[in-house]
């Protein structure tokens, strides 16, 4: 969870006409949604010859990055922060399981829609799409799974390294952020160029872009806390992967 220094950095680098705070990580809800499975199983469909479906990636007209059987009759949507630590507890719980168990069947499509819950998810909004889209989605699992060492890299920051990104011109903000929260080596790790992520990091109207498409998923979706799932244009009031799993069996993936 973000610590006290965290919340310093969000305070003095906030950007100024960028919104955030739309939305917050959210309390873990099951609510009792994990019946046992009663609908008639789907069968598999078969993916694209030499793939599989968790290779078979899109950009969806909603601005979500989706993967699987894009007419899959089950299709799960995940409104998620990548600064979100119960984001992070879903992602390492059911990342490997989703593949396997459920998008490579073909019954389930997952697409990720991202929420900017504070000015941390800006960076790394911008450098989880940096490059190709069928690298968004795994990247964002990777950078789940190091979310806290972020939060540890920030807290051993002190103080005047924080407070002086909010006095940087705005173009030069983010890759300050970047880089005393440790993204920039995380992306640099795992091949996003220096160079590139510098140029992506510049890109305030992405940036506002990326805003916007949060506000406007919090509005039209009712997206309060992250994450939130839809199921088939349906709202769920669970959002664990012991819940979620469940659910989709019932709904006939198994």
């Amino acid at each position: 969870m973000p610590t006290t220094s965290t919340r310093r950095l969000l305070i003095a680098a906030a950007i100024v006409p960028l919104t955030l705070g739309l939305a917050a990580c959210g309390e873990k809800t099951d609510n009792g949604a994990t019946a046992a499975p009663s609908g008639a199983p789907i069968a598999k469909v078969a993916p694209p010859a030499g793939k599989v479906w968790s290779d078979v990636t899109a950009v969806t007209e909603e601005g979500g990055y989706r993967m699987g059987n894009p007419d899959a009759p089950i299709k799960l949507v995940e409104y998620g922060a990548l600064s979100c630590s119960h984001c992070a507890e879903f992602s390492e719980k059911s990342a490997a399981e989703m593949r396997s168990n459920f998008v490579d069947s073909g019954r389930v499509s997952y697409e990720l829609r991202f929420i900017m819950n504070n000015a941390l998810d800006v960076p790394a909004n911008l450098l989880t799409t940096c490059g190709a889209p069928e690298a968004v989605l795994p990247l964002a699992d990777q950078f789940w799974a190091w979310q806290k060492t972020m939060f540890e890299t920030i807290q051993a920051a002190g103080d005047e390294k924080l407070n002086a990104i909010g006095q940087l011109p705005r173009d030069k903000q983010f890759a300050a952020m970047a880089q005393v929260s440790g993204m920039d080596q995380f992306f640099a790790a795992r091949g996003v160029a220096r160079d590139q992520a510098a140029l992506c990091l510049a890109d305030t109207a992405k940036a506002e872009r990326a805003v916007k498409a949060s506000a406007d998923y919090a509005a039209k979706y009712k997206v309060e806390g992250t994450p939130t799932f839809y199921v088939n244009g349906s709202k769920l009031d669970i959002n664990t992967w012991e819940a979620v799993k469940p659910y989709l069996e019932n709904m006939g993936a198994r």
